[in-house]
């Protein structure tokens, strides 16, 4: 096929989040929070277990409380913050004011990193005409991250679930991506890491392509290897 747009995830595709352990340590410099290294690491492994970090490891299992609130959390800002602040809950912090700051620390720029190849692809397909638009399941604006990190002007639509009441896989947020973008979906290709909510791209006509979700060091040319740029 000939590659007039492309569609890209965010987390996991674009993006990666901090290690829970970064984050953690973040939260407890800013709010100045001291606790004794063996508290720490528990409080490490607790919240990796619990799945408190968005974009980070998943739960090992959801509370019977939080089932609905998990499962609808990128429909609406509030679901995801009691989704994941409902997680982190599970882990005695030491200040009950850190759930909401590790939360909010999440969505700051400095809390994800750009894999190695993403300006590279991105910047490619500017040069190339390619539309590029940005498809996420998500509950809160990620536009300043891609602001902070100097790629908001390599990205034509975003389309983002918690604006428009859809989670992928629905059908809905991939048509209005393609719309946004000026393209057919049979031109269009979605690239993302989640087979299940990524590859409901395909319903509409778009070729899927995949990347693993790997830690950043881990993944230095995932994107440049799908070949989406023309040489």
């Amino acid at each position: 096929m000939v590659i007039k747009g492309v569609l890209f995830d965010f987390s996991g595709t674009l993006f990666r989040i901090e290690p829970v352990r970064d984050w953690l340590a973040a939260v407890l410099r800013e709010e100045e929070v001291d606790v004794p290294p063996e508290d720490f690491e528990r409080y490490v492994t607790g919240l990796t277990e619990a799945g408190a970090l968005p974009g980070g490891p998943a739960p090992l299992r959801v509370p019977e409380r939080l089932a609905d609130a998990m499962a609808r959390r990128d429909l609406s800002a509030a679901l995801h913050r009691e989704a994941y602040t409902g997680l982190a809950r599970g882990v005695a912090l030491p200040d009950p004011g850190l759930y909401d700051a590790l939360y909010d620390r999440h969505m700051r720029p400095e809390a994800w990193r750009p894999y190695p190849d993403a300006a590279e692809v991105l910047a490619g397909l500017r040069r190339a005409g390619i539309a590029v638009g940005v498809v996420s399941n998500i509950g809160w604006d990620l536009r300043p991250v891609f602001r902070a990190h100097g790629l908001d002007a390599l990205v034509d639509a975003y389309v983002l679930s918690f604006e428009h009441g859809l989670q992928k896989p629905a059908e809905g947020l991939f048509r209005t991506a393609c719309t946004l973008i000026g393209r057919d979906p049979a031109d269009v290709v979605m690239v993302g890491d989640d087979r299940g909510a990524d590859g409901g791209a395909a319903a509409v006509g778009c070729e899927v392509r995949f990347v693993d979700h790997l830690p950043v060091r881990e993944r230095p040319d995932g994107l440049r290897s799908l070949g989406l740029v023309p040489d």
